[in-house]
């Protein structure tokens, strides 16, 4: 296989210039949340760069035009521009808003020459004020990767392309769907070309990053990928609409896209399975049928299936009212000719989800529990979900606090602690002292409780210790130390004088498990602080 990527490098530059009829002055920046979100080649030149806020790139260049980020704009306007492809190649699916890749092998055996067929795509994308770079490959990801270069790869040559590749490009591109953390660890570790990468075992990769590592690996050794819009055999799971009064607004076009949405997925969810490939299917009111492919690496979301449709919907009525110019109905339709009359969603390709486990295992989705955090946050208050954060202290429970899940912690303060408790530190806290469950008795060899003295001494060698029904023997203590907690402090302790001291007790006697603990002696009488 031979696949094609046509790129149109910041997209939504394009976009907004094709909204506005190129009548937008250089340089030009799109916007969103105050800071830049893509800027025009014109705009990189004086220094404006992505991430930075909107008023220092309008310090450093005052004639900036700024555009407010619209990803429906983007979407419609690169729905139109697809349909210009059709006309060269068959087999076409737009990856999204900016990128579209081809089954180049099959448009240059009928126009001729594979060259061609490339040209012809690059015809076909030409607009005033449009920039589009194509890339070729024998690998969908390897293409995606060539068009960013403008460079055709030949026949068997995407390996010895991708080796001289900084490892970078794999996030460059977002279709690739490469994690940022996983590239920055590899980049840590002295990988920096995919050719480095291509080289390490594929057992150590998917070992040490799991399926994320594993995806990038195959993609740096150019890996035999899918083929462009594949027929594959599948379940009938479409979904279809036909409305009462065919779809001429865009607003009626948006409510039927997250219908049939909504529909698509409760289908896709009885079935136990994702979409990564979707095709939208559309009766005109003269009988015209037209379709769009659309292919995501990652699984479809019910939003992002609503915005695809939502998009494509919307190019297709921006388009049909261009073709017809004026014509005001006179199409032999009573005006219907330029209208949706049915709409279908057929999901061309599955995924079975992927098992994350438990809410907080090893496998789970930090975004997924994120997301059930402030779900509940938003219910029941930012105070219902707490998270701890170390802070600076001599005990052990007043080095931990306990703040509102999301808060960005403040520095931990590192002064030095005179009598602080020596590390390693006990594994677990307990209740606090004042739980009942923190009550604990010591005794000596008569019985006699062991207490600590006005001079912060024991008035008795330890032998014995009590907590609820169980029985210890002590093997080892030290201590006790004197700690003077009042209410400047800001600790879990009572204000007035306490002491700490560690113990290590046997259950049973001398063969039995062992345990330790940092007690606490106040209120004349033991508590537990943590355990060891």
């Amino acid at each position: 296989m031979r696949a094609a990527a046509l790129w149109f490098p910041d997209w939504p530059v394009q976009a907004a210039r094709l909204e506005s009829g190129d009548e937008l002055r250089e340089p030009i920046a799109i916007a969103a949340q105050h800071r830049v979100k893509v800027c025009s080649h014109a705009a990189r030149q004086v220094g404006i760069r992505r991430g930075m806020r909107v008023r220092n790139a309008q310090a450093a260049a005052p004639e900036l035009t700024v555009i407010d980020d619209n990803p429906d704009r983007d979407g419609r306007m690169f729905a139109s521009l697809a349909a210009s492809f059709d006309e060269v190649a068959a087999s076409v699916e737009v990856v999204r808003p900016g990128l579209v890749v081809v089954d180049v092998e099959a448009a240059g055996r009928f126009h001729g020459t594979e060259d061609k067929a490339l040209e012809m795509l690059i015809d076909a994308a030409s607009r005033r004020g449009i920039d589009t770079q194509v890339g070729a490959a024998d690998e969908i990801a390897t293409a995606l990767i060539a068009a960013r270069a403008s460079q055709v790869v030949p026949p068997g040559g995407s390996a010895a392309f991708l080796a001289a590749q900084p490892l970078g490009v794999l996030v460059a591109e977002e279709a690739l769907a490469a994690d940022m953390d996983t590239v920055k660890a590899l980049g840590q570790l002295g990988i920096s070309t995919l050719g480095e990468l291509a080289k390490l075992p594929p057992n150590a990769v998917t070992t040490r990053f799991g399926t994320k590592g594993m995806r990038m690996h195959r993609i740096a050794s150019a890996a035999p990928d899918r083929r462009v819009a594949p027929e594959l055999p599948v379940e009938d799971l479409a979904v279809a609409i036909t409305p009462e009064d065919p779809i001429e607004r865009v607003d009626a076009a948006a409510f039927a896209a997250r219908a049939l949405a909504a529909s698509l997925h409760e289908r896709l969810k009885a079935t136990g399975r994702n979409c990564l490939r979707l095709k939208v299917v559309a009766e005109l009111g003269d009988g015209t049928r037209v379709e769009r492919v659309w292919r995501t690496r990652e699984a479809l979301t019910e939003a992002a299936t609503a915005d695809r449709v939502r998009w494509q919907l919307d190019g297709w009525l921006t388009s049909l009212r261009s073709a017809q110019g004026g014509q005001d109905g006179q199409d032999g339709q009573d005006g219907q000719g330029g209208a949706i009359t049915s709409l279908i969603l057929e999901p061309l390709e599955f995924a079975a989800p992927e098992p994350v486990g438990e809410l907080w295992a090893d496998g789970a989705s930090t975004d997924t529990a994120r997301r059930v955090v402030e779900r509940v946050q938003s219910q029941l208050g930012i105070d219902a979900v707490l998270q701890p954060r170390l802070v600076g202290g001599r005990g052990v429970a007043e080095r931990v606090q306990m703040v509102p899940f999301g808060e960005e912690p403040e520095d931990v303060d590192r002064q030095s602690w005179p009598g602080a408790i020596l590390a390693p530190l006990p594994a677990r806290l307990g209740g606090g002292i004042d739980h009942p469950a923190s009550r604990i008795m010591l005794i000596d060899a008569s019985g006699a409780p062991v207490i600590v003295t006005a001079e912060a001494l024991l008035n008795a060698e330890p032998y014995g210790l009590a907590w609820g029904e169980k029985r210890y023997l002590v093997t080892g203590w030290a201590g006790p130390w004197p700690v003077d907690a009042d209410w400047w402090t800001q600790t879990d302790l009572p204000a007035g004088r306490v002491a700490r001291m560690q113990v290590i007790g046997r259950e049973g006697g001398e063969d039995g498990d062992a345990t330790g603990w940092l007690l606490v002696w106040s209120r004349r009488s033991w508590r537990v602080e943590a355990v060891y």
